[in-house]
């Protein structure tokens, strides 16, 4: 019912046949696999529902606004599960005994890899956006490549002089934190630093948690010379603890964020960040999911999206001395 090339077609029409005759069994659909020239109308009719367990704030927003749009264009209707009261809900088991559901886009999900896997197994299409955890081989995911954008801001960091950097990191058992950090730590391992365990802070990534990470960081007797932060709203925190100590950005510390949202270009000085794709990482959602509610076969399972350096006036030359 997969499609799978290694089965004749006589066992398929056979099997094909004994569905038929005997109905499918309960909670269950079959799929057929799309034909050269076929039409594009979906083998799954319904909604898609999209779960994104946060407040849809900059960052969670525009994915979801991206994803509404480009489900627009599909003729797909959205059924949206979204806010921080729905962390608690558990939806995903009884997603496939919805008909009124054709598939899902889950955006960050809290589940545990177990119940991803078990929502697989039932051959309920779906698709995790900027996943929390590593992501079964077999499950479509799609995120921004996390190691490479922040490998890319610490060696922005590194060309200006900046050997102790701070790094104010995102939760410790995110996916997108652990990666980060292994890029943060790639880039000062080829000057030849290691990163120092004392400039390192996993945080909830807010304004608030980045101004408390930040003030720690600063109150070192060897305090840094640049933070990098796991977004813009914690880069926006760390500016106001340096603003508060009497430190000049960037002239005597230096700050990058990572996102790219509206708040970089709002702040004194324009934040140095990392864009993320975030209305690409919208589509390219959909566009996943689509191919697997038509029943096409799906090579690229996990998708990662460039990211890119914008430099802008926070970042400077590492104070002398």
């Amino acid at each position: 019912m997969n499609g799978q090339a290694l089965v004749a077609d006589r066992t398929r029409d056979t099997v094909r046949q004994a569905i038929e005759r005997l109905g499918a069994a309960p909670g269950t659909r079959s799929r057929t696999p799309a034909r050269p020239g076929a039409g594009r109308t979906p083998a799954r009719p319904g909604a898609v529902f999209v779960r994104c367990p946060y407040l849809l704030t900059d960052y969670f927003g525009i994915i979801v606004s991206s994803i509404a749009e480009t489900l627009d264009l599909h003729g797909r209707q959205l059924i949206l599960n979204a806010g921080g009261a729905a962390k608690d809900s558990r939806v995903l088991a009884d997603l496939p005994d919805r008909p009124e559901i054709a598939g899902a886009l889950l955006i960050l999900p809290t589940e545990e890899g177990e119940e991803l896997e078990a929502l697989r197994a039932r051959d309920f299409p779906f698709v995790v956006v900027d996943p929390r955890t590593p992501v079964p081989r077999d499950i479509a995911a799609v995120s921004a490549s996390h190691f490479t954008g922040a490998r890319n801001v610490a060696a922005h960091l590194v060309a200006l002089g900046h050997r102790r950097i701070g790094l104010i990191n995102g939760p410790g058992d995110w996916l997108a934190s652990s990666s980060r950090f292994a890029g943060h730590a790639s880039a000062l391992a080829e000057v030849g630093v290691l990163v120092s365990p004392e400039l390192v802070s996993s945080i909830e990534p807010t304004s608030d948690w980045g101004y408390s990470a930040a003030g720690r960081l600063l109150d070192l007797p060897d305090r840094p010379t640049a933070l990098a932060t796991f977004n813009d709203k914690a880069a926006v925190g760390a500016l106001r603890a340096a603003h508060e100590r009497g430190l000049r950005v960037p002239e005597d510390l230096s700050i990058t964020g990572f996102d790219d949202v509206y708040l970089s270009s709002s702040t004194v000085p324009m934040l140095t960040t990392v864009r993320q794709p975030l209305e690409e990482l919208g589509r390219m959602a959909v566009s996943l999911l689509t191919r697997l509610m038509e029943g096409h076969t799906v090579e690229a399972l996990h998708v990662e999206l460039a990211t890119e350096l914008v430099v802008r006036g926070s970042t400077g030359p590492a104070p002398a001395g």
